[in-house]
């Protein structure tokens, strides 16, 4: 049996975990994961969701802020593992924890070398990628620039936002992984290298990112908003307020970027460059997530065609 140490933190990650779990041929020696977190309005501490299977399965857990140079990275160094597979862990794994095992690969959201980094999925989407995908990679000090040991690949919808693909590849990865892990252990799955002057890079999204450019086509600011929900979620201004906007439709219209063209009690479409946007989920400044109807029947009453968004 090959004793592992896994790392990994969102729900992508737990996925991964249940699989290793599942399967007679590892053990889990410890689970490290991002520390619990004040979230929402009322700042209240959650766990991560690798911490939450971790629990119900009686693992040892830890979760600290930064890894390297901690107490804690030399108890794991001291448990014997075997190897380390990480799935968005979050954090860079010290050389001195690498070379104290046999392997260790993590499992990443992406065809590398595209999209190295910690927000792949919405890169993909963003950038009017067709398909998205997972590759099982080996753990080097720089960034996702292992060697890869297998990669496989899904298409993007239009019907897909960030969570659809969250749920989608991490299904795909946990399953690439364990039909990968034996033949790559046995020596009879050979690594490839990464051809990094083909290097792609998808950091964090930052708020300057979420915020909507009207002057973008309809599909440019489509593929924006599914790239960004369920988080951190795309926005605009309305009226000097932010403005957060979940689903939209592409649709035929013209009109100065950011303007209103048409509204009815249940419809509410803005121009952009190219083509136009029909709003269908959002969230007002102060408020719930609503559909546009109930938002066109409540705050949004007084708005008229020709008002603008993104001011």
């Amino acid at each position: 049996m090959t004793k592992l140490v896994f790392m990994g933190t969102p729900q992508f990650s737990a996925t991964v975990l249940k699989g290793l779990l599942e399967d007679s041929n590892y053990e889990i020696l410890a689970v490290l994961t991002q520390p619990d977190r004040a979230v929402g309005r009322k700042k209240e501490i959650k766990m991560t969701p690798v911490k939450e299977v971790a629990l119900e399965n009686k693992l040892s857990i830890y979760q600290p802020e930064k890894l390297s140079g901690s107490k804690e990275l030399e108890e794991i160094m001291a448990l014997g593992a075997d190897g380390i597979v990480t799935a968005a862990y979050g954090q860079f794994l010290p050389s001195k924890l690498l070379n104290s095992v046999n392997f260790a690969v993590n499992v990443h959201a992406s065809l590398l070398p595209k999209y190295r980094g910690g927000a792949p999925i919405h890169y993909a989407i963003i950038n009017g990628e067709r398909e998205a995908g997972v590759t099982i990679m080996e753990m080097v000090k720089e960034m996702d620039a292992g060697d890869m040991v297998s990669k496989a690949s899904i298409p993007i919808l239009d019907t897909d936002n960030v969570g659809t693909m969250f749920e989608k590849l991490a299904v795909l990865g946990r399953d690439l992984l364990l039909e990968s892990l034996p033949a790559y252990l046995s020596g009879q799955l050979k690594p490839q290298k990464q051809d990094h002057s083909k290097a792609s890079f998808a950091p964090n999204i930052s708020s300057e990112q979420e915020n909507l450019d009207w002057t973008k086509s309809n599909r440019q600011i489509f593929n924006q908003v599914r790239g960004m929900n369920p988080w951190p979620v795309a926005h605009t201004f309305l009226a000097g307020q932010r403005f957060k906007i979940y689903e939209v439709d592409m649709v035929d219209g013209q009109g100065q970027a950011g303007q209103i063209i048409e509204k009815n009690k249940d419809k509410l479409v803005v121009a952009s460059s190219e083509g136009a946007i029909s709003l269908k989920v959002v969230q007002p400044a102060g408020k719930p997530k609503m559909q546009i109807k109930d938002f066109l029947n409540g705050l949004g009453r007084e708005l008229k065609v020709g008002d603008y968004f993104g001011k």
